[in-house]
């Protein structure tokens, strides 16, 4: 169960990255970077 976990975020997460290089609008690339660090820190499995 947890692999899948991992997984379904691993997969968000790239699409938030693929977001962050693709979008025009600062605001909207900030918004994915603050985004991108807990969901890296779930891939990680830190708390």
């Amino acid at each position: 169960m947890t692999l899948i976990y991992r997984i379904l975020v691993l997969l968000v997460l790239i699409f938030t990255i693929w977001n962050l290089f693709d979008e025009d609008d600062i605001k909207k690339q900030a918004n994915n970077a603050l985004v991108i660090i807990p969901l890296l820190l779930r891939v990680l499995m830190i708390k």
